[in-house]
């Protein structure tokens, strides 16, 4: 007390106070800052994450959406260029032409005349079978089977007789048993009752 100095606290001097002239409280060490700016510093760090996940997720999702967007829009694009399918073109049958209709042929004539005419038709034609006759010869033999001369000329328009091919007919059956010359076989198919021209085709037809 005489040296002017103030009585000690119990329990001890007191320590003197940390730099910055802050004074922890009774019982906290110095140098280490209080529980509650520890406890706001923790909430502010935990905000910081959250907001760093948030943001995150929120990034994650835009960049899908932009995905799914422009996967749609090229989807679309391509529906758009595409054409439309033309379906084939089926080429149209034609009708099958219609097949003329084949022609009538026209009836053979009936010879209509008496039954003597048809008596001397039959007879004109069993000659021609087996020989060859001119018209007029074939009126002849007729006639000398005892047609009336009406009958005989009936009988030799209606056989249907080419009367050349008669003559050339003629004609091989003389070069068959006897020789002759151009000019004799024609005047014998004339003998014959052919006509000149009938003759000389006949005559022609056996290569003279």
């Amino acid at each position: 007390m005489t040296n002017g100095n103030l009585p000690s606290p119990p329990g001890g001097p007191v320590p003197p106070p940390p730099p910055g002239g802050i004074i922890p409280p009774p019982g906290q060490p110095p140098g280490l800052a209080p529980k509650k700016k520890r406890h706001t510093l923790l909430i502010v760090i935990g905000v910081i994450v959250a907001l760093a996940i948030i943001g995150g997720i929120i990034g994650s999702t835009n960049k899908k959406s932009t995905e799914n967007n422009t996967g749609t829009q090229v989807e679309e694009t391509s529906a758009v260029q595409e054409p439309a399918a033309t379906p084939s073109e089926t080429p149209a049958t034609e009708p099958a032409p219609t097949p003329a209709p084949a022609p009538t042929p026209a009836p053979v004539p009936t010879p209509s005349g008496t039954v003597s005419q048809q008596n001397a038709l039959a007879k004109a034609k069993d000659y021609l079978s087996y020989a060859g006759f001119s018209h007029d010869g074939l009126v002849e033999q007729l006639e000398y089977e005892q047609f009336s001369h009406d009958d005989a000329v009936y009988g030799a328009d209606n056989c249907g007789a080419d009367w050349n091919q008669q003559a050339a007919k003629k004609a091989q059956e003389y070069m068959g048993y006897s020789s002759f010359s151009r000019g004799s076989l024609i005047e014998q198919l004339v003998y014959e009752k052919f006509t000149q021209a009938q003759a000389e085709y006949g005559a022609s037809a056996v290569g003279l």
